[in-house]
């Protein structure tokens, strides 16, 4: 459909893949390079910028990958939730996610067989097929930041700046895709839509029952009740310090909106002519 088609350009203006004549930009060719959404390559270009790349190529495995969470059987549903209490992490899902891999491989290089691996993913509720493509599509993602010769950070899963980096990377790609609770009890205004949501069952949020006030989201999912899916919590400052200024223009009024102005003016105070003139 045309519309999708506009769309789709636009989002690829905004993610800066795209020239003034409306072709691949020099940043967009190597974008282009990932055979993955151009929100998940920006973010990772981004993270060669703010020094996270091994931790980015781990998220980008894990959401490409089928969902590492097993739907549990009947009378299960609070054990698997203790057991995934375990990998959450507290800024959110994406970092879960690195916690879940890191330990996948730690017991696949204890494991003294392949059968003892799956076991170890059946007693924490994971999907053992999941974790692998997960590993396969890394490696991969390795190879082409090889090919094209760009750097691959050293790990610092936990430290207080890396989760910090790895928010600007996500943000740098995923800045779109970002939501307001508007009642605090969980609904999820989305900034770009103005639809509703909710977080996905899986999301460690909601195991943890916290919920984070402005979130960044993987995808949002009709088919799964208005949910969205792999969320971590960012901060009105941190958006607005990465959203293109062009994007910002364009979204919808809104009160979300107008929170993240007055947070724009309190960083950059502008006068009242300057305003004008804008």
């Amino acid at each position: 459909a045309p519309e999708s088609l506009m769309q789709a350009l636009e989002d690829l203006d905004y993610l800066a893949a795209l020239d003034n004549d409306g072709n691949l930009s020099e940043f967009g060719i190597i974008m282009s390079e990932f055979p993955l959404d151009p929100q998940l390559s920006k973010s990772i270009l981004a993270s060669c910028e703010f020094e996270c790349v091994d931790e980015m190529l781990t998220i980008a495995a894990m959401v490409t990958a089928p969902n590492c969470f097993l739907h549990t059987p009947p009378g299960t549903e609070e054990i698997a939730l203790t057991c995934w209490r375990k990998f959450s992490h507290p800024a959110g899902d994406h970092f879960t996610l690195i916690n879940v891999f890191n330990a996948f491989k730690e017991a696949s290089t204890k494991a003294a067989s392949q059968c003892n691996n799956e076991k170890w993913c059946r007693d924490y509720f994971l999907s053992c097929s999941a974790l692998r493509m997960a590993e396969v599509i890394r490696a991969e993602l390795v190879e082409i930041m090889k090919r094209i010769e760009l750097p691959i950070s050293q790990p610092d899963f936990g430290s207080k700046e890396n989760i910090l980096s790895i928010k600007k990377s996500l943000l740098s790609g995923y800045f779109m895709h970002i939501a307001r609770d508007v009642d605090g009890s969980g609904n999820y205004l989305m900034l770009t839509h103005r639809q509703v949501a909710q977080l996905h069952p899986f999301s460690s949020y909601s195991n943890t029952r916290r919920i984070p006030e402005w979130v960044l989201f993987h995808e949002f999912s009709i088919s799964e009740g208005n949910s969205i899916r792999v969320v971590s919590e960012i901060s009105p400052d941190l958006f607005v310090e990465l959203v293109p200024q062009y994007y910002f223009s364009n979204l919808p009024p809104s009160e979300s909106k107008d929170i993240l102005q007055e947070v724009i003016n309190h960083l950059s105070p502008v006068s009242s002519t300057e305003e004008e003139q804008k």
